[in-house]
């Protein structure tokens, strides 16, 4: 094993079950010995030097080209390996604190999203085939953090509670124009439509996204009260009631932070309630994973509250409400994770290995950072004057106890079409 890598390990790993078998077939095992076994296989020497003076980078890249195998655990048991040795008092190789505090001095260079650049970043990531989205998402295609108001909600469950909590947080009400900046799929757009005959633009740079949600408002007869566009947020000139913005806002980079929220501040109206839910930090600044910048979101960034908040205090727009949700993109990744194994075969065949490879380890790399590490979730309410909004957070609770008796309602109407489409389809066949 090289020398470097061997050393490295040695410091680190004092707590789990790892054994590495290196490049010359040797294997050494660290550890106490407690926790789930993982066994890392190094098929090249290549692999060992370069994730010895870059792992954060490095580890992954060589597990996408194979010069790196797991044959007992997986990529989310090595991680958890790493993390619990790498919390306070943990063991960091000098050079990689200073490549990493590199990363983030030179992050503003990195996030440089003009117009044109935000197009290309989203086409590389959300211009993917729909089809292979549609084997690890829920059927509405929500690709962002669900709320799981019960542990036992199943993923579909959880990303309805993450509607109507963003809703309610809106305070919807019938007949509100609405900007949905970021707008995916379409389904938050379709779903404060259906709910609120609400008046309702989304936009996006992605065009397989526009397509998609486009279509889905046609087919159900809501292109009269929602639709979507190709259209940067910044050539906007209409105002809304209501602005809403979900997994949108770590595309925007931290040099333009400012712009946004000014911009939003003359897009709402002086009555208007925006809502914004981004993924955040609970520490302090810091570089995009490298890895993550590289191969999965090119110009995005995750920022800490302290880069957000007061930004927005200069804007015109004042925060009424912020609430942090820890967990619930864990259990959200890790539904998408174990759907994506399930079906890794397909997503095989509709790309490579080594993409299967790249997303098994971003999947599971995302959980474990939300997991074990600093990540999080943040939904910041926002408006311009102060007496917009009732002075206590009832109406909240109130507005999604009601959204989810009419969901259920909603729910059950459609089981029992369902049903009764199957049982006229069983009499037509038993007839023939």
């Amino acid at each position: 094993m090289n020398i470097l890598l061997q050393r490295i390990v040695e410091r680190l790993v004092r707590t789990g079950n790892l054994t590495i078998t290196s490049a010359n077939g040797s294997s050494r095992s660290f550890g106490d010995g407690t926790g789930d076994p993982v066994h890392v296989v190094f098929r090249t020497g290549h692999a060992e030097r370069a994730v010895a003076m870059d792992p954060m980078l490095a580890l992954p890249e060589a597990f996408m080209d194979g010069e790196i195998d797991i044959v007992e655990g997986d990529v989310l048991g090595l991680l958890h390996t790493a993390y619990q040795n790498m919390g306070p008092g943990g063991v960091e190789a000098a050079w990689t604190k200073a490549l990493e505090g590199l990363r983030h001095a030179f992050r503003r260079l990195q996030q440089l999203n003009t117009t044109s650049r935000s197009r290309r970043n989203v086409q590389r990531h959300y211009d993917l085939s729909g089809e292979m989205y549609k084997l690890f998402l829920d059927e509405d295609m929500q690709y962002s953090c669900a709320y799981f108001e019960r542990p036992d909600m199943t993923l579909d469950e959880a990303q309805l509670a993450k509607k109507r909590h963003i809703a309610a947080k809106m305070q919807m009400k019938p007949g509100l124009s609405v900007l949905d900046i970021g707008s995916g799929w379409g389904g938050l757009g379709l779903y404060l439509a259906r709910n609120f005959e609400a008046d309702v633009l989304g936009v996006t740079l992605s065009t397989e996204q526009h397509t998609v949600s486009t279509d889905r408002a046609h087919a159900e007869g809501l292109q009269n009260h929602v639709h979507f566009e190709l259209r940067d947020y910044r050539h906007l000139t209409e105002r809304f009631d209501r602005i809403v913005s979900v997994g949108m806002f770590e595309h925007v980079g931290v040099n333009h932070y400012r712009a946004f929220f000014e911009k939003c501040a003359t897009l709402l109206k002086p009555d208007g309630v925006m809502v914004l839910h981004s993924i955040g930090r609970n520490g302090p600044p810091y570089a995009t994973n490298a890895f993550i910048r590289k191969y999965i979101f090119p110009g995005g960034y995750i920022p800490a509250l302290s880069e957000v908040l007061p930004v927005i205090e200069k804007s015109g727009l004042m925060v009424t409400d912020i609430e942090i949700l820890r967990l619930h993109y864990a259990e959200t990744l890790k539904h998408w994770r174990e759907r994506f194994m399930a079906n890794r075969d397909k997503a095989k065949a509709i790309y490579d290995e080594r993409f299967c490879r790249m997303w098994e380890f971003y999947l599971a790399g995302s959980e474990a950072s939300f997991r074990w590490q600093e990540m999080m979730n943040f939904q910041i309410q926002l408006t311009r004057r102060n007496d917009v909004l009732p002075i206590t957070r009832d109406y909240m609770a109130e507005a999604e106890q009601a959204l989810a008796m009419q969901d259920n309602q909603t729910t059950a109407e459609q089981q029992d079409a369902a049903a009764a489409q199957k049982g006229k389809k069983r009499i037509s066949e038993a007839g023939e």
